[in-house]
């Protein structure tokens, strides 16, 4: 007789688990891993589709800060408050001025006026709306389900549940140690008899497509899984930034944050700083570091922040080091500087590169955009299985004659990703060890503060 213990950690349990989160959340995890695997080149497709938003032929030098922004006020004249000013990232790229809260589309989440202005001559190219072009409406589609806040908390609670399908996945699919090492023996067949549980890294294109789907989805979810995992997980973060917060005990350094609210204590006169001139005083702590954002400031209080990225940061796009320098007198109110973070801020530094996968450059995006779209597949091979299973569709077999050079160009790609996974295991785990600490310290503060909150409502409904 099992005991309730026993049989809450039966495979069979495991497998109601692993088959009701798919059945009930599989098709927003598919469309999760589409989108988001479209969206790590989204600058890219913006260009593809926006062949207007690309220099083909950058001359001469860049025209100044201050006579760009003029141009862009120039075109919105009837639009005041603060500009936030994005440097391109290649010589052929735009300028992106950013107006967070336009008229227009006030009442949404998140959707500022972007306008992209060429950097050498100042001329304002385009002016739209962020979720009214494909890529920025596939993102918000990503983060939000185009839902506004509830769609952002939903996607949140998403990211835990593939969590924990991910979990039950990697438990029904682990065949021993001994099975793993049979999957790397000589393919004979009394070794296969002996060690049925090998055939969890084997592609059997010769069985029906049913099986062939389910070998996949074995096989595509053991690839995977480390990688959907980080993106689960800082995706959770990234959609509740105050949990994080909370644990970690910062502050103003979710994504997108724009850090401490400094205001100007100067006088106003007639003599305000320059944007320029404002990026040349905040280049005085950091010299050889690069510029990314200029935010003007917004009424007589406020100032200047100038965010610049070092060399040793992670984050290309949204570096955290910062200057808040004050328009009327010119000095450097505030210095944010990276390298002086505690622990817990580094880590949330890694959060959002964690989750494009720029933390590991080129070959990080391609991964984290493979592993999108084997969310996908895991979804579909899954769906398919469960459909013969019931008999709602048959088996077919398969003529791979004519496809077996595919086969196996495709099981040397595979191996070569495996290999490629692996060494990105090694360097991940070579960071845990520095943080894992941490994180376990804390891991334990959130059990405890989500035991007092269920004991809280526990007592609330007694009453």
């Amino acid at each position: 007789m099992q005991l309730p213990i026993q049989r809450l950690l039966s495979r069979a349990t495991w497998l109601k688990i692993h088959l009701y989160l798919a059945l009930s959340a599989g098709f927003f995890f598919a469309l999760m891993g589409l989108t988001g695997s479209i969206s790590i080149y989204r600058e890219e497709l913006d260009e593809l589709l926006n062949p207007k938003l690309v220099i083909e032929q950058p001359l001469g030098k860049r025209q100044s800060l201050d006579k760009i922004i003029s141009a862009v006020r120039t075109a919105h004249p009837d639009r005041y408050g603060s500009w936030t000013m994005e440097m391109p990232r290649s010589p052929q790229g735009m300028i992106t001025v950013w107006y967070e809260k336009p008229r227009e589309t006030f009442f949404e989440l998140y959707a500022p006026l972007m306008v992209s202005v060429n950097p050498y001559t100042a001329e304002v190219v385009a002016s739209r709306f962020w979720g009214q072009t494909v890529t920025t409406w596939l993102l918000d589609l990503h983060t939000q389900l185009q839902l506004n806040r509830f769609g952002w908390n939903v996607v949140g609670i998403l990211g835990l549940l593939l969590m924990i399908s991910i979990g039950t996945g990697i438990y029904l699919w682990w065949p021993g140690l001994r099975g793993i090492r049979a999957a790397f023996a000589a393919p004979a067949a009394n070794r296969l008899a002996a060690y049925k549980p090998s055939l969890a890294l084997r592609i059997r294109h010769h069985v029906g497509m049913i099986q062939l789907a389910f070998d996949l989805h074995r096989l595509i979810g053991l690839l995977s899984a480390s990688i959907l995992l980080l993106l689960a997980f800082t995706g959770f973060h990234l959609s509740y930034p105050s949990i994080l917060a909370a644990l970690v005990g910062t502050s103003g350094m979710e994504h997108g944050g724009t850090g401490k609210n400094i205001i100007s204590s100067a006088i106003p006169n007639n003599h305000p700083v320059a944007l320029e001139s404002a990026e040349f005083i905040a280049r005085g702590p950091f010299p050889r570091a690069e510029l990314r954002r200029v935010t003007t400031p917004a009424g007589d209080s406020g100032i200047y922040r100038i965010n610049l990225r070092q060399g040793n940061e992670i984050n290309l796009r949204h570096p955290y080091t910062t200057v808040w320098v004050d328009r009327w007198s010119g000095q450097i109110k505030e210095v944010r500087d990276p390298s002086g973070f505690n622990q817990g801020e580094v880590f949330t530094t890694w959060i959002w590169p964690l989750h494009t996968g720029e933390a590991f450059g080129a070959t990080g995006r391609l991964l984290w955009f493979l592993a999108g779209i084997g969310l996908f597949v895991l979804y579909v091979s899954g769906l398919l299985r469960w459909l013969h299973r019931r008999g709602n569709i048959r088996d077919r077999e398969l003529n791979v004659a004519a496809l077996r050079p595919l086969f196996y160009r495709v099981q040397q790609a595979l191996y070569r990703l495996g290999m490629m996974l692996f060494r990105l295991l090694v360097l991940l785990l070579q960071r845990a060890k520095t943080y894992a600490p941490y994180v376990i310290k804390h891991g334990v503060v959130l059990l405890q503060w989500l035991r007092s909150r269920i004991n809280q409502q526990k007592r609330l409904g007694k009453k």
